[in-house]
C-alpha cells in the first residue's frame, strides 16, 4: 500500500537519491484556491540542513504541479506533483550496499522484495514523507473553512546535543491536538477516528508508540478516575474532563482531540556497529553521511499533516 485514505487520499512515489519524491491527491473538493505560499512554509519546516542537528542535505524541495488545479483552482480531479532530488549522493551509501545497518528496514525490505534500494534507504527513508507535507497542507486548509485546527508540540526529548557529540541520536515524544471538531466524527468499528490516527502516525518512518487521551496511563486507574462524567456548559452537552482525548467508541464527542506519537531515536549513527552482511558473515560497520540527530523537529509538521488528512477524510465520510 502506498495509498492512504478513503474519501480524501494520497498516493505516493519515489525513492530518497532517485530522480524525484512525489503524489497524487484524489478526492479533493474543487474550487478551493490553494494557499502556495503555506504549502511552501509547511514544506519548509520538514526541510533539512537548518540546524547542526538535522541532516545537511540540501535540497530546495520546488513543487512542479501537473494536473488538477487550474490557475490555482482546483478542479476536483487526481492532484500529481513532483518535487526533484536535486543533492542526492548515492556513492555515500556505497560501501553499505551488501551490509544491514541495524534497526533500518534494509534486511525486512531485501526478505520481501529479493532486492532492496541500498541508496540512502530508498523507500524507507524520511524523504519520503515529503508528499504527505504537501497533502496535509492541502488538508489544513480544507479545515480551515471549518474552524478546526491541527496543532503538535514535543512533549519529551533526550538530549540532542550530548547525543550530536556522541555520535548517537534520541528519539521523544510528539503531542497533537485537533480543536473544534462536531461530536460525530468516526466510524463505530473498524474506522473508528482513533483507529485512523493510529494508521496513519504508523506509517511515519521511526513511530512505535501511540497513544489518545491519557493512553496507557488509562491501564493503571480505576473505572471512577477515567470516566468523563456528562456536564451542561453553556447549555452544550460536554464532559467534566477528557480523559478518553475527545474520541468515545470511536466516534468524536465533541471536545478536542489529543493523542500522542512515540518516535524511536533514528537508527543511523556515527558509532561502529555490530552487523552481518548478505552473505551472514558477522562485520562492523559505521555510518557515514548526513542524518538526523533526532526526528521530532521536522517530525511536527508531518504529525499534524496526516492529522489534518485522516480529519479530513472523517468529514467526508460523516
Amino acid at each position: 500500500m502506498n495509498t492512504i485514505g478513503h474519501n480524501f487520499r494520497l498516493t505516493t512515489f519515489g525513492e530518497s537519491h532517485g530522480t524525484a519524491i512525489g503524489g497524487v491527491i484524489d478526492g479533493c473538493p474543487s474550487q478551493w484556491k490553494l494557499d502556495f505560499d503555506f504549502i511552501e512554509a509547511e514544506l519548509l519546516r520538514r526541510r533539512t540542513g537548518q540546524s547542526p542537528t538535522s541532516s545537511q542535505r540540501k535540497e530546495p524541495d520546488s513543487i512542479e504541479w501537473l494536473s488538477g488545479l487550474l490557475d490555482g483552482v482546483t478542479l476536483g480531479t487526481p492532484i500529481a506533483f513532483i518535487v526533484r532530488n536535486e543533492d542526492a549522493r548515492p556513492d555515500n551509501y556505497e560501501a553499505l550496499k551488501d551490509v544491514y545497518r541495524p534497526s533500518h528496514a534494509d534486511f525486512t525490505y531485501e526478505k520481501k522484495y529479493g532486492l532492496r534500494d541500498w541508496r540512502g534507504g530508498g523507500r524507507a527513508s524520511a524523504r519520503t514523507t515529503l508528499p504527505v507535507v504537501v497533502a496535509g497542507a492541502i488538508a489544513k486548509q480544507i479545515l480551515r473553512g471549518q474552524g478546526i485546527q491541527v496543532l503538535a508540540k514535543v512533549t519529551e526529548m533526550g538530549d540532542v546535543e550530548q547525543a550530536r557529540k556522541e555520535g548517537d541520536t534520541v528519539g521523544g515524544i510528539v503531542e497533537c491536538i485537533i480543536t473544534r471538531v462536531p461530536a460525530g466524527w468516526g466510524e463505530p468499528m473498524f474506522g473508528k477516528f482513533s483507529a485512523e490516527l493510529a494508521h496513519a502516525m504508523f506509517s511515519l518512518p521511526a513511530v512505535k508508540g501511540f497513544e489518545v487521551g491519557d493512553g496507557f496511563a488509562l491501564a493503571k486507574m480505576k473505572g471512577s478516575e477515567a470516566n468523563d462524567a456528562f456536564i451542561i456548559n453553556d447549555g452544550k452537552i460536554t464532559t467534566l474532563t477528557n480523559h478518553s482525548g475527545g474520541i468515545q467508541g470511536g466516534i468524536t464527542n465533541g471536545n478536542v482531540v489529543v493523542f500522542r506519537v512515540a518516535f524511536k531515536p533514528i537508527p543511523s549513527i556515527a558509532q561502529p556497529q555490530q552487523t552481518v552482511n548478505r552473505g551472514g558473515e558477522p562485520c562492523e560497520i559505521t555510518i557515514e553521511g548526513r542524518h538526523d540527530v533526532c526526528a521530532l523537529p521536522r517530525a511536527l509538521v508531518l504529525v499534524e499533516a496526516l492529522a489534518a488528512m485522516v480529519t479530513v477524510d472523517m468529514c467526508f465520510l460523516r
